[in-house]
């Protein structure tokens, strides 16, 4: 049986986890080793943080999870979990 184009973004938005969601976030920055994220980590706490990195981070939501994120959503976020529940819910 083949799932159609909202079926099969059910599935992919079921598949996304917290966990993979780091691991993509770490994958992005050089200076941050695999494991050293954690869903309540601020992710201006990561070191260096600065615009470029916002944009690293819009990038990747929407290359990833085909979410586009604005300046203002980004804004309203303070940990990675807060992230990772604004793409659940726009996705």
């Amino acid at each position: 049986m083949e799932l159609d184009i909202r079926g099969q973004e059910l599935l992919l938005s079921i598949k996304m986890t917290i966990e993979d969601f780091i691991s993509k976030l770490e994958a992005e920055f050089e200076d941050v080793e695999p494991g050293t994220l954690k869903a309540e980590t601020s992710f201006r706490d990561i070191e260096d943080w600065s615009s470029m990195h916002a944009l690293i981070v819009i990038a990747l939501i929407d290359t990833e999870y085909d979410v586009i994120l604005s300046g203002t959503d980004l804004q309203a976020a303070n940990t990675i979990n807060d992230l990772f529940e604004l793409v659940r819910t726009k996705q």
